[in-house]
């Protein structure tokens, strides 16, 4: 996101390119669109100059996804589905009262009422948010990651959503965020740190009222969100796990990293 033309380039669901971020660029740089997803966005990439297609798979994680599969797929992310404790195929049930591992789901009049441990949390995710100012106060800001461990085929974190992960203003800062993006990017947090900064808020105030948002709504979620002003200023606030994110400027000889507490 480059905040002098507010201008966004974003892709999900890409496969066979390594490089996200860049893909990302190439689609602000050279279409007037916002978001590419799924095999286009692949092939924009590549044609634009990008390597590809290549195989993005490791040992590691063929291994991961062998071991899941021989668990009867679990965890994951499906919920009021039979079978329970199976790969599939999957369709929906109508029961009253499921339990799927470690997950239970009962109905009553308002609907369903959902218990299930976060599937998201410090060991399972990689996400890299970074906000940039340049010597002009120009302010650039991007999020890159694999998504979630598990998903559901074809499933967007809140990575490419402008708002969410990633979203700032040269006339006020920035922000970046991780954690559990299916949750978070329905209170698009990154939009909401910078516009509490807009309305006088200092970055710890406006990045703890964006994860109290999202808190008291689901108090099971993690995550957090960095929030940096115009002038440099920066404060994290988290929910769920304890968070560190690094900070450098031209004065600092090496990069620092801060610690926040839940």
């Amino acid at each position: 996101m480059r905040m002098v033309t507010m201008e966004v380039g974003a892709v999900a669901a890409m496969r066979y390119v390594k490089d996200g971020i860049r893909a990302a660029h190439l689609v602000m740089k050279y279409s007037q669109h916002t978001l590419l997803a799924g095999e286009g966005a692949s092939a924009f990439a590549i044609s634009m100059g990008l390597p590809g297609p290549m195989n993005l798979s490791s040992p590691e994680s063929v291994k991961k996804w062998s071991d899941w599969k021989e668990n009867q797929c679990q965890p994951n992310f499906r919920k009021n589905v039979v079978p329970i404790n199976d790969c599939g195929p999957y369709k929906p049930n109508n029961g009253a009262m499921n339990v799927f591992g470690d997950k239970r789901t009962e109905s009553c009049e308002m609907g369903a009422i959902e218990y299930r441990p976060p599937l998201v949390g410090p060991h399972n995710h990689d996400t890299i948010s970074m906000a940039v100012i340049d010597k002009m106060g120009h302010i650039a800001v991007g999020t890159s990651t694999n998504g979630a461990t598990y998903k559901i085929p074809g499933r967007v974190g809140d990575g490419p959503i402008v708002g969410s992960s990633a979203y700032a203003d040269d006339e006020v800062g920035g922000c970046g965020a991780t954690g559990d993006g299916d949750t978070m990017m329905r209170f698009l947090p990154c939009y909401q740190v910078v516009e509490s900064m807009r309305q006088g808020m200092k970055p710890g105030e406006a990045a703890k009222d964006a994860i109290s948002r999202i808190a008291r709504r689901y108090p099971d979620f993690v995550g957090a969100v960095v929030a940096v002003d115009k002038n440099g200023s920066h404060a994290g606030a988290c929910h769920g796990w304890t968070f560190q994110y690094s900070v450098q400027n031209p004065d600092m000889d090496d990069v620092q990293v801060f610690t926040v507490l839940p």
